[in-house]
């Protein structure tokens, strides 16, 4: 990292226009102004935590591994006096979303374990399946039984 150039936080403050959209993520300062268009979350998002460190904001949304790597091709520079945690930064991707940051990524996804018995699912199931089978048996026997006599 040491061919990026280091920018103070009031040095990326003076970048928040549509036409020169910085901001700082994890100590990294990106020049999103070619990005506002493209992000799917729309140019307004980026440009309220432009100038800023939205380092909060982008993790509270569970960026992918492509939003990750995206980050290097923006970026401009990093922030002066910002220290990196180790686990936090292996080669300059956020290893923390491999797995999702915290499981945040993912927790959309999570089936959580019933408190009731493994078995009622297939009650749950089963059962209005016996109920509809049973009626649909009746009304035939009983109709062809009506047609016989």
């Amino acid at each position: 990292m040491g061919e990026h150039r280091v920018f103070t936080l009031s040095q990326v403050a003076q970048h928040k226009s549509s036409k020169d959209c910085w901001l700082v993520i994890h100590g990294k300062v990106i020049d999103v102004t070619k990005f506002l268009e493209e992000h799917p979350g729309g140019e307004e998002v980026l440009l309220e935590v432009a100038g800023k460190d939205a380092s909060k904001q982008f993790d509270d949304i569970g960026h992918s591994n492509a939003a990750q790597k995206l980050l290097l091709k923006y970026q401009v520079g990093v922030l002066q006096g910002y220290h990196q945690k180790a686990e936090e930064y292996t080669n300059g991707i956020n290893d923390t979303y491999k797995e999702g940051p915290k499981g945040k990524e993912m927790s959309a996804f999570v089936i959580k374990e019933s408190s009731g018995p493994k078995y009622a699912a297939f009650l749950e199931f089963f059962v209005p399946l016996v109920v509809a089978v049973s009626y649909f048996g009746y009304s035939y026997l009983a109709r062809s039984t009506k047609l016989a006599s």
